[in-house]
């Protein structure tokens, strides 16, 4: 069966812009240590990495359209220049009072990933949502993955005692979460990423 890794963007693959900021030109998409690393783990062993991310600023008129999609070029060039690849990248770009289903927590960027790949919905084993959000862990239990929150993001972990929906797992970085996915489902014999995951149930 295709397995499958959804991705947030900010936070998780690139170094998170500040609150109520976006990234907005190339030269501001810096990627977070070993980022690029975890997702060549994820693709060598076989899993399709999608990317789902809420970008309003382009509905606010913050940045256009075609600036974002410079910012997606420099991104999946630098994925593949590391030996990873992105199946494709899903954005939200409508303003957060659209009612879109598009824009997290909805899952209806990950039901058109799962679409993609002949799937109706994730398989709780095999597939994964990571994030760095509250609406990241909505959007990935509400499309039947698995969740990894990351702690390289916005979100502290504090506030998690609040949740209605808790994560499955917590580690630190993407990198970590790719290591924590492969040694779940047989592809690696202990790793330092299953050993720093903190499981929830």
């Amino acid at each position: 069966m295709k397995k499958a890794v959804f991705l947030d963007r900010d936070g998780v693959i690139n170094v998170f812009p500040g609150n109520g900021e976006y990234v907005t030109k190339v030269k501001d998409l810096h990627f977070i240590p070993r980022a690029l690393e975890g997702i060549k783990i994820l693709s060598d062993v076989g899993y399709q990495v999608f990317v789902v991310s809420n970008q309003a600023g382009v509905g606010k008129g913050v940045f256009s359209q075609d600036k974002l999609n410079r910012i997606t070029n420099k991104l999946t060039k630098a994925v593949e220049k590391a030996g990873g690849q992105i199946r494709k990248v899903f954005y939200c770009t409508h303003k957060p009072d659209a009612g879109c289903t598009c824009r997290k927590p909805g899952p209806g960027s990950v039901f058109k990933a799962l679409k993609m790949m002949d799937k109706s919905k994730a398989s709780f084993n095999t597939d994964y949502f990571v994030g760095d959000t509250k609406m990241d862990i909505e959007a990935g239990y509400a499309s039947g993955c698995q969740t990894i929150f990351v702690l390289s993001g916005r979100e502290n972990r504090r506030y998690m005692r609040t949740w209605l929906v808790q994560p499955n797992h917590i580690v630190k970085d993407l990198y970590d979460a790719a290591r924590l996915i492969t040694s779940q489902n047989g592809f690696l014999n202990g790793t330092n990423g299953s050993k720093k995951a903190i499981k929830r149930k």
